[in-house]
């Protein structure tokens, strides 16, 4: 399986991005090349490389995902990208609280943690929809783990898309977000204009 080994910080520092949107607390240094004019398509594609590194994507997945984007008959390509990719499995797991960092909820997805609407789902990019019930497996509820997390995370606001039960460690996708309820520092708009080219 293909793994982005970079380390973390060194990578927000060289797409100008700050920790916190991946669940991080740490301050990153500013970049020294901050200064630097980046071309139209260097602006592009730092801003690809964003979406694909704070969602954890490799490019032929996020190709995909930009051309499910592309069929979607409702908004447009850019909003609809952002929405499918903020519906992984993976991802609603951080956003509910219960995984500190988006790479973390992979793993708990990975390892048979959650079970969607009473089924077990290992699959991190298993996309949801309105209505579906997450939780973690019942054996699971009561390890240290999961009490380690909500420490972290219990002050993290959920979306309001969201609804999230951390006694019970569940949640419910009320309804699909729009692009403004998404929090993501990303120009979806310059990525329609890559993939356009």
């Amino acid at each position: 399986m293909a793994r982005d080994m970079t380390p973390v910080l060194k990578r927000c520092r060289s797409l100008d991005l700050d920790p916190v949107y991946l669940g991080i607390d740490k301050k990153s240094k500013r970049n020294a090349r901050a200064g630097k004019k980046l071309s139209e398509y260097g602006s592009q594609l730092r801003e690809k490389q964003k979406a694909k590194f704070i969602y954890g994507v490799l490019e032929k997945p996020f190709r995909n995902y930009f051309a499910k984007a592309q069929k979607l008959k409702y908004g447009t390509t850019g909003d609809n990208l952002m929405i499918l990719l903020e519906l992984r499995l993976d991802n609603v797991m951080f956003r509910l609280g219960f995984a500190r960092t988006r790479k973390e909820a992979r793993q708990i997805v990975d390892h048979k943690h959650v079970l969607v609407n009473g089924k077990c789902v290992n699959i991190p990019s298993y996309q949801l929809k309105a209505g579906d019930v997450i939780e973690i497996k019942e054996k699971f509820k009561g390890a240290q783990r999961y009490k380690d997390i909500l420490e972290v995370t219990g002050a993290r606001l959920v979306p309001a898309w969201l609804e999230a039960n951390q006694e019970a460690l569940s949640g419910t996708v009320k309804e699909i977000p729009s692009r403004a309820e998404i929090d993501v520092p990303v120009n979806d708009v310059l990525i329609v204009e890559l993939y356009s080219k």
